[in-house]
């Protein structure tokens, strides 16, 4: 079993795509964990986004994840940090899959609804970060 971070961003709250987000993680038998609504502070993005700081998006990732609330989890499957990142679909939405979340409901490349670790490792380092007091099951 793995465990995986997932964030709805501000865009997908707004909205009103929270359920159906969660409805696909949920068709694919993954479990949720933990789950919370969460008012991002610039110090808890810049945490999550610190490989990114220096970079000239920087600014515009920090000002986006903090501009509204978001539906953070944790997940849990077999394969879950894979599954979740295909479910999710291509950063891009023009290069998405059709049916997956991005492919479905994202119009923009950088306000593209959902953020998914990208490996264990990095699940581990981001589910410490927005929920300081979860155990992951490994």
């Amino acid at each position: 079993m793995e465990n995986t971070l997932v964030l709805i961003k501000p865009d997908g709250v707004k909205r009103k795509l929270v359920g159906d987000i969660i409805n696909c993680y949920e068709e694919k038998a993954l479990n949720i964990e933990a789950l919370e609504l969460i008012m991002p502070s610039r110090e808890l993005a810049e945490a999550h986004y610190e490989e990114h700081k220096g970079r000239p998006y920087f600014e515009e990732l920090i000002k986006y994840i903090t501009e509204g609330p978001i539906c953070a989890m944790v997940l849990s499957g077999k394969d879950a940090v894979a599954i979740v990142r295909r479910l999710n679909g291509d950063k891009d939405p023009e290069k998405a899959e059709l049916g997956s979340i991005r492919g479905r409901f994202a119009f923009d490349k950088t306000r593209n609804l959902v953020h998914a670790s990208d490996s264990i490792e990095h699940a581990e380092r981001e589910i410490k970060i927005w929920f300081k007091n979860y155990k992951t099951n490994r």
